[in-house]
């Protein structure tokens, strides 16, 4: 086996208090740059020293002062520092960490109100940071967190997702959507149960809203008969305007429905909610950009 590398021994540590103690002139004050004691950075530089294998300081009294070859140390440790602090920096943008920009993904059922609400939150806290918005499933936007294509997500909580924190913003339940004309507008409350013969359409698998739909199906007891299935919510609520059938969608969209569509509560037995939050990575939580849109979610709570 080879004998190791002459830098082998050498520590960013060592070239940091280095850099301390060539830039404030004295082992006290360097001591004081770096919290730590007078021993301590004495310490350093002499392991830096025999590291190196050559003479790096010599004592003139009390006080140490450096050699020609510790000049040149120093201004390799002030390159490298800068190299590093490139390498972090780009690093951490790659990764999204406190980048320039901010990508949100959202479910498109959200994009009326909430996403407005906080971009316009995050402009006001992080005013040079530019937001970027994609739109999805539920699915789409879980598989986007866990890529990194996105920073974060307004979505429905994803269920034993262990790998992801989120902050509530409120909750919504599944309505009846009905053409304007159709018996169900006019009644109080749609007994699920009663609807076999009823032609509906539906989302793809995925979305949130689908998986409500299966829900309070599955409690209903019987398979609805589709007519025709959609990848977003507002072909869905056109399908609806246009009489190809009945669905359910979440309380959220009545302010921007179709003129002929209606929503109409469930028996209770059949109501499926869903709570809707920002969710982001556990391993991105102390991100600076995170931290702030936390704090728009926070600000907003209980406004959609």
């Amino acid at each position: 086996m080879s004998a190791p590398a002459a830098d082998d021994d050498i520590t960013l540590r060592q070239l940091q208090v280095l850099l301390a103690f060539m830039e404030t002139g004295n082992l006290a004050r360097a001591a004081e740059r770096l919290q730590t004691s007078v021993v301590s950075v004495h310490r350093a530089l002499h392991a830096l020293e025999e590291a190196m294998r050559c003479v790096l300081f010599r004592q003139e009294g009390r006080n140490l002062v450096p050699t020609p070859a510790a000049q040149r140390l120093a201004e390799t440790a002030r390159e490298m520092r800068r190299l590093l602090g490139d390498g972090v920096r780009a690093t951490r943008e790659i990764a999204g960490y406190a980048a320039d920009r901010v990508r949100i993904g959202s479910m498109y059922s959200l994009t009326s109100r909430a996403v407005p609400a906080l971009v316009l939150g995050m402009k006001q806290r992080r005013p040079t940071v530019q937001t970027e918005l994609l739109l999805g499933s539920n699915a789409d936007l879980l598989a986007k967190l866990r890529d990194g294509a996105i920073d974060a997500a307004l979505m429905a909580v994803p269920v034993a997702a262990t790998d992801i924190e989120y902050e509530p913003m409120f909750e919504d339940e599944a309505f009846f959507a009905a053409p304007a004309q159709s018996a169900y507008a006019a009644m109080p409350e749609v007994d699920l149960s009663a609807c076999v013969d009823e032609r509906f359409v539906s989302l793809t698998e995925g979305f949130a809203t689908y998986d409500s739909f299966v829900e309070a199906f599955r409690i209903a007891g019987f398979a609805p008969q589709i007519a025709m299935h959609t990848g977003d919510i507002f072909s869905l609520m056109n399908l609806v305007d246009g009489s190809v059938g009945c669905t359910l969608l979440p309380g959220r969209m009545r302010t921007v429905l179709p003129p002929n569509v209606r929503l109409v509560p469930l028996l209770a037995r059949y109501r499926v909610r869903q709570t809707i939050a920002l969710s982001f990575l556990r391993s991105r939580e102390r991100d600076p950009n995170l931290l702030a849109l936390l704090a728009v979610c926070r600000a907003s709570r209980g406004r959609f």
